[in-house]
């Protein structure tokens, strides 16, 4: 079994808020499989299925998002899954817009939802899928204003694509585990294709260096045929036409 939990706080005023990317998340989640949420256990509401063998359930606690591990702890008390077995989806202050990031353990990284779920289940040994929101552009701003605040424009066409990515990352580490997903999503194509233009430009200096090395082999064996020509001519009884 596995606990997929997206954070966020309940209520219409924060549904689009960049600290509910969580919810936002795990609500995709539950339409692209059909799910519904038609559960609920105490401080949380659910929605389950399976996939292949593994029965799946999403979660959205709805207590505050400060209070997410007290529902988090019961939902782990109630079905008797292990750490490992929790999925956290939240939103990240220190990932660039969009960006989407899984670890298998770890600090809180200051997110205070996840950093009370570590606390309730005595562990950071928790995997998770971390969402960027960015950071405010005016470093004066409260980061409370700016999580609780509507992304627009570009920013939110970012970060909706960000939830999409997110979604697929869920599904892959259900369905092939979380190392696959890791190496998969964890990849930054700009990094990617900075080392692979280095590479490039590391063989160009390669084959450069071998091509002079074959010209210089050249010019020596040439001036030691040179040397080797003088050497006869001088010679005492040598006709250069014999040559």
């Amino acid at each position: 079994m596995k606990l997929i939990v997206g954070l966020g706080n309940p209520g219409p005023q924060y549904e689009h808020t960049r600290h509910n990317a969580g919810f936002r998340v795990v609500d995709k989640l539950a339409t692209k499989l059909g799910w519904k949420w038609t559960e609920r256990h105490k401080r949380a509401i659910l929605a389950s299925g399976t996939i292949g063998t593994e029965k799946v359930i999403l979660v959205k606690p709805i207590t505050f998002m400060n209070l997410s591990g007290e529902a988090v702890g019961e939902l782990v008390r109630w079905y008797k899954v292990q750490p490992e077995d929790v999925l956290v989806v939240c939103d990240d202050l220190d990932l660039p817009v969009g960006k989407v990031r899984l670890r298998a353990s770890g600090s809180a990284g200051g997110q205070k939802g996840l950093d009370d779920i570590i606390l309730h289940l005595h562990t950071n040994q928790i995997p998770r899928v971390r969402i960027g929101i960015g950071r405010p552009a005016n470093n004066r701003k409260d980061h409370k204003s700016y999580v609780l605040s509507v992304p627009t424009g570009d920013e939110r066409i970012l970060l909706d694509a960000g939830e999409d990515r997110a979604v697929e990352a869920i599904q892959m580490v259900l369905t092939e585990g979380l190392a696959p997903a890791m190496n998969l999503f964890n990849a930054d194509p700009e990094a990617e294709q900075k080392a692979e233009e280095r590479r490039r430009q590391q063989k160009e200096r390669q084959e450069q260096a071998r091509l002079r090395r074959e010209a210089e082999q050249k010019e020596q064996l040439l001036e030691e045929r040179a040397r080797v020509l003088e050497h006869k001519l001088r010679s005492p009884g040598v006709n250069p036409d014999d040559l």
